[in-house]
């Protein structure tokens, strides 16, 4: 049994090495990975290096959006056998501090999450995780689709936040990856009208095609102006931005309808934006942020599997593992054209 990691190996370039297979403990599975999918944390780390005070260093395996199979079992596991196909929760967490017992074990202080610096990601042939953080898939549920459950968690996770409920207007900034599961995920909660702005024309009409209520190019629009007009002056309920743009996080506020909800989702480059607070609290909106997810992965299989979110048509490019610089390189080059890419590992 041959273990072959992909490692980044300083920025924009990528080598392969054998490693050794890892050694189960008790609690934990052996799974022999099969798809992975590229996030942007993935590409802004292979062409930059770091991500805000996580810094690579030295070779480092990318990648923690995963689905396989189960190879061997430790000898506590009993929810598990070989040959079970899974999708991996990537955040290892101590399940002891403040934040895990009360429930919000996204925030565990001590999370070890693949792919996070110092902790390997899931670019290999094999890795081993705790038995409870994989989750089963079922028979109609592809790998692809398994490895695309963690980016839908954090659509779900978006859409909880904001409590988007039967009937309501949504808007959502940015049409990537995770745009679209923010949007798949407040029509899957009753959003009646899920209105979704970006500057790429192919990323809006991919949004069009998977259910967008109408789709706002913001380079030939004026976004406020239009927004006014679709929701008759009142504005929407729920305003999810997930592209980390200065200019969109700040039209948040002016396109919120009174006592509204605004998740922040997307990343800024740098750690301070400005934001009218003023018009926020004229209208007694919310504001709400999100850190990756909790709790969702059953929820994302389960909507999946019932075929209520379609989330295997966001997949716009497919890789073998053999080449995974091209890949990576391709998605860094051609933005406009890649809404998700995924790895095929087996």
């Amino acid at each position: 049994m041959k273990n072959k990691a992909a490692f980044m190996s300083g920025t924009n370039n990528m080598i392969f090495k054998e490693i050794p297979v890892p050694e189960i403990a008790p609690h934990e599975v052996l799974v022999e990975v099969d798809v992975v999918g590229i996030c942007g944390s993935d590409g802004h780390y292979y062409q930059h290096g770091n991500i805000g005070d996580f810094v690579v260093q030295g070779d480092f395996i990318l990648g923690h959006e995963s689905a396989g199979y189960v190879a061997a079992i430790g000898s506590d596991v009993t929810s598990l056998k070989v040959g079970d196909r899974v999708a991996l929760e990537p955040g290892v967490v101590c399940g002891k501090c403040e934040q895990c017992l009360s429930g919000k074990y996204n925030l565990c202080e001590h999370v070890e999450f693949f792919a996070t610096p110092p902790y390997h990601g899931v670019f290999a042939n094999y890795v081993k995780h705790p038995e409870n953080l994989c989750f089963k898939l079922p028979d109609n549920v592809s790998n692809m689709e398994g490895a695309l459950v963690e980016p839908l968690a954090v659509g779900l996770h978006a859409a909880s936040q904001g409590d988007v409920k039967l009937g309501d207007t949504v808007v959502v900034f940015g049409a990537g990856c995770i745009g679209l599961v923010s949007m798949l995920a407040s029509k899957a909660r009753g959003a009646s009208k899920v209105y979704v702005v970006d500057i790429i024309d192919k990323r809006l009409a991919f949004a069009k095609k998977l259910g967008a209520t109408e789709v706002i190019n913001a380079k030939n629009e004026d976004v406020i102006a239009k927004i006014d007009a679709l929701t008759e002056g009142k504005g929407a309920h729920v305003v999810i931005e997930t592209a980390g743009s200065p200019i969109t996080i700040g039209q948040t506020a002016s396109v919120l309808r009174k006592a509204g909800t605004v998740v922040l989702v997307g990343m800024t480059v740098k750690p301070e934006t400005n934001y009218d607070f003023m018009k926020l609290m004229g209208k007694e909106g919310t504001l709400k942020t999100i850190f990756r997810y909790r709790n969702l992965y059953p929820v994302a299989i389960n909507a999946i599997s019932s075929g209520t979110i379609d989330v295997k048509s966001i997949v716009t490019h497919e890789f073998d593992f053999e080449n995974i610089k091209e890949a990576f390189d391709f998605v860094a080059e051609n933005p406009t054209d890649v809404v998700k890419a995924v790895i095929k590992i087996k």
